[in-house]
């Protein structure tokens, strides 16, 4: 159901901080015309963490109708509250999405059987398909393999988004959680190496501005050829890597803007735009990828 080279996508703003539907929806093009498999509408990278309640629902469901049923959308519906988890996968039920997108909760740190406890909640609420998420870089909590395991038992969590960059997960959690529960990557500099490893495909930053050699890459190596899709792999290294030179989405809505694939990059604080001395590394990273 969720495989390939799919968008963690950008939420584009205005310059006056509003949400610029105008650019979302050339994003959207832009991602179909290059044959990116799937879009994630504000996760992490779409700037969840600072849209409004009504700000987060109108992105994912003009995502969907953006998309008109040419690209499946997945939604970001995590939260640090289980009520809010649950409000959000209640109020995007039936807007049109394929699933939901559900990170582990932030700042709280839970124990293990508090995030069962969650996502099992979050599951009883709505019949579409969740995918988990583990970013322990960015929630301070990290989702072990044996609670994935547990959680994979349950009817619709369907697969886990791992940013942790341990590639010896990836057949813990095969071995754990079965042939049939889809893993994905979401961590762009060992994507290639988790998709070697049984992954079926990558949730990836980098896709955001390098959708067409994204797409390529992991069918190649979905169709297990390897060494054709380690030469796009090697070139968009520097972009995996650089992307993250400061907290992200900052480089990836500059490079974006640079592209023209959207107007600024304006971002919402606590983040702040590109700095005057990253903003050479990310140029030449663009350079050297043969995106720019």
């Amino acid at each position: 159901m969720f495989s390939g080279s799919i968008v963690a996508l950008i939420t584009p703003f205005t310059l006056d901080g509003e949400v610029d539907y105008a650019s979302l929806k050339k994003l959207v093009d832009y991602h179909v015309e290059a044959g990116t498999d799937g879009i994630v509408a504000v996760g992490t990278t779409g700037e969840s963490a600072t849209l409004t309640v009504e700000e987060h629902v109108k992105v994912v469901a003009k995502t969907v109708e953006f998309a008109n049923g040419r690209i499946p959308v997945i939604a970001g519906t995590g939260a640090n509250a289980t009520h809010e988890a649950v409000t959000f996968s209640r109020l995007l039920s039936n807007v049109g999405i394929a699933g939901c997108l559900s990170v582990t909760p932030y700042y709280n740190k839970p124990t293990q059987e508090g995030l069962y406890q969650h996502y099992k909640a979050i599951s009883e609420e709505t019949d579409i398909p969740q995918i988990l998420y583990n970013v322990p870089g960015r929630t301070g909590v990290d989702l072990l393999p044996e609670t994935v395991a547990r959680l994979s038992a349950l009817d619709n969590i369907v697969a886990l988004k791992d940013a942790t960059g341990d590639l010896d997960r990836v057949q813990r959690h095969r071995e754990l959680c079965g042939e049939d529960f889809i893993l994905l990557s979401g961590d762009d500099s060992t994507g290639l190496d988790f998709v070697k490893l049984g992954g079926q495909g990558v949730i990836s930053v980098t896709n955001n501005i390098a959708a067409a050699d994204m797409a390529k890459m992991m069918q190649l190596a979905l169709d297990g050829k390897f060494e054709e899709a380690n030469i796009i792999n090697e070139r968009l290294m520097p972009l995996h890597k650089n992307l993250f030179v400061e907290s992200s989405p900052i480089p990836v809505k500059w490079a974006a803007c640079k592209m023209g694939l959207i107007e600024n990059g304006i971002i919402r604080l606590p983040l702040t735009e590109l700095s005057e001395q990253a903003k050479p590394i990310v140029a030449k990273a663009m350079t050297e990828a043969c995106i720019y």
